[in-house]
């Protein structure tokens, strides 16, 4: 059974201010996905969406979420849970930190995201 300690897990290259690593996945043996993510003010993921489903814990400071047609402001002890096809996104609310786990139920969620604003983050550019 492997356990991860957050601090050897992989970076995975994303976007200004967004930090991200891969806790879980195909390596170790799961057939999903779970990510932590840190985010200082000014970062953001631009309205997409994913084949799959996503639930989003966040742990640490607000986001401002838009989650189809609604816009909202959520903060620490709140779970968003995005089913698949449902245009999302989100930028940091406010000027503290924000921290994230994020889980999807395939090993790569990223493979089938359609991006309506923005550009794919840089782990993903081809």
């Amino acid at each position: 059974m492997p356990v991860i300690n957050h601090k050897d897990a992989p970076e995975i290259p994303w976007r200004p201010n967004y930090l991200r690593w891969r806790l879980a996945g195909s390596e170790e043996g799961v057939s999903s996905m779970l990510a932590l993510s840190e985010m200082r003010p000014g970062a953001a993921a631009p309205l997409h969406t994913h084949q799959a489903d996503e639930i989003i814990v966040i742990l640490e400071g607000s986001l401002e979420v838009q989650l189809g047609n609604e816009v909202q402001s959520v903060g620490a002890d709140h779970t968003l849970v995005i089913p698949s096809r449902v245009p999302h996104g989100f930028s940091v609310a406010g000027e503290d930190k924000v921290k994230i786990l994020s889980f999807y139920p395939v090993p790569d969620p990223f493979s089938d995201t359609t991006y309506l604003e923005g550009v794919p983050p840089k782990a993903h550019l081809h």
